[in-house]
């Protein structure tokens, strides 16, 4: 066998008369290593696959993770811009006053139908006095009711006790603008109806009063009747300020605060039960009518 082995590997190795006989033999073995070696591969394969899920879902969670802490900064800077932009409208609208004015925080709102009012963080330490006019970038906001030591009370133009003398831009004519307990909505009140007045007019402070200064804008008519037989038209207006969002206001000083009003705060007149005599009929532009 051995002198057998050694011819054959000789020829073999010669004239290569056996490699067709190797090349059967290795088909013929190769599924039975296939075989021998499958559970070693399905193994490693398992293994990497079930690897390869554990990683994609710590990863997932991950960036899950990361992008609910992205999207809180994001909030939190979409805020911050906010501010900002609130804030530089209100130091835009103090440079280009003529009056004192300081910045204060709303510490609490409350807007009840019956009761529109604020409280500021600001008092009398910063010389906040009664009846003192606020304002923000985009309007008239109400004025100061009570003040304390570290804060103060604020009425909004819209609390239904409130009047405030306005006037209207186009036409000049003079009128009261009394709260509803609506902060979308204002009356105006005591104008004939043969006045012209309409829609998108915007309304002013009058200065009547010597409370509020005069020009500064109060709101934009939205709508005007005027019922047949009635003696004022009805008309209503948005005020400009948009006093249930505003987080900041300004503190006006239009006179030293030594020189503080001695007219009460503006209380909304009662609605006239039936026309005055003509020749009692008050006038809107004179004193005895507008108080505050």
């Amino acid at each position: 066998m051995a002198i057998l082995s050694l011819v054959l590997m000789t020829v073999d190795h010669r004239h290569h008369h056996l490699q067709e006989v190797r090349s059967w033999l290795s088909s013929a073995v190769y599924p039975i290593q296939y075989a021998a070696d499958l559970p070693v591969r399905l193994s490693a394969w398992v293994s990497e696959q079930f690897s390869t899920h554990q990683s994609l879902v710590a990863h997932n969670r991950a960036l899950q993770e990361e992008n609910l802490l992205l999207r809180s900064r994001m909030l939190r800077f979409e805020a911050l811009e906010a501010e900002n932009v609130r804030l530089r409208e209100l130091l835009d609208t103090a440079e280009r006053l003529q009056e004192q004015v300081v910045i204060a925080q709303l510490l609490s709102v409350d807007l009840d139908p019956f009761r529109q009012q604020v409280v500021l963080d600001k008092g009398s330490r910063h010389q906040v006095y009664p009846g003192q006019p606020l304002i923000n970038a985009a309007g008239v906001v109400g004025q100061v009711l009570e003040v304390h030591a570290f804060n103060s009370v604020a009425l909004l133009i819209s609390d239904p006790s409130h009047a405030l003398p306005v006037q209207v831009n186009r036409t000049g004519l003079r009128t009261l603008a009394v709260g509803t307990g609506n902060p979308e909505r204002l009356d105006l009140r005591f104008i004939p109806p043969s006045e012209d007045i309409r829609r998108g007019d915007i309304i002013s402070t009058s200065g009547l009063g010597g409370r509020f200064p005069a020009d500064y804008p109060v709101a934009q008519v939205t709508r005007v009747e005027r019922p047949p037989g009635e003696s004022f038209a009805r008309v209503e207006a948005r005020p400009l300020a948009r006093l249930d969002r505003s987080r900041e206001v300004l503190l006006l000083w239009p006179a030293q605060p030594d020189q503080e009003p001695d007219t009460p705060l503006e209380l909304a007149p009662p609605e006239p039960t039936e026309p005055p005599p003509p020749d009692d009929t008050e006038d809107p532009d004179a004193d005895e009518v507008i108080h505050g």
